[in-house]
């Protein structure tokens, strides 16, 4: 079974344009834009191994999803992209995050 990786943003890029991009590495990807959607992706997919939250969400957002995600699944991993980098700097970040944490085993798949 491949890991399972959660990734949450609000650009179609975080969503859409990343697990295309990234299409080579062995994962299944899930996307969620807002509260609900990390809702529902925690309460139906068990094998969810680590989310990946991009910095397009509102300011607010990180704080509320990262106590959402601590309180109903607290053996995942969260990880945030700096806003400095730019919506052109998510595809490295996630593909560093999966190869380094998720595919070398540091992240339980």
């Amino acid at each position: 079974m491949q890991p399972v990786v959660l990734l949450v943003g609000k650009l179609p890029n975080v969503i859409g344009a990343v697990p295309r991009q990234l299409g080579h590495l062995p994962i299944q990807w899930l996307g969620a834009h807002d509260h609900g959607e990390v809702v529902r992706q925690l309460d139906t997919e068990p094998h969810i191994c680590c989310v990946i939250m991009g910095a397009s969400v509102d300011d607010d957002t990180p704080g509320d999803l990262i106590g959402l995600i601590a309180t109903r699944r607290p053996d995942l991993s969260i990880h945030l992209k700096d806003r400095a980098s730019g919506p052109d700097g998510m595809v490295g970040f996630v593909e560093q995050i999966v190869e380094n944490l998720v595919l070398r085993g540091k992240v339980p798949a």
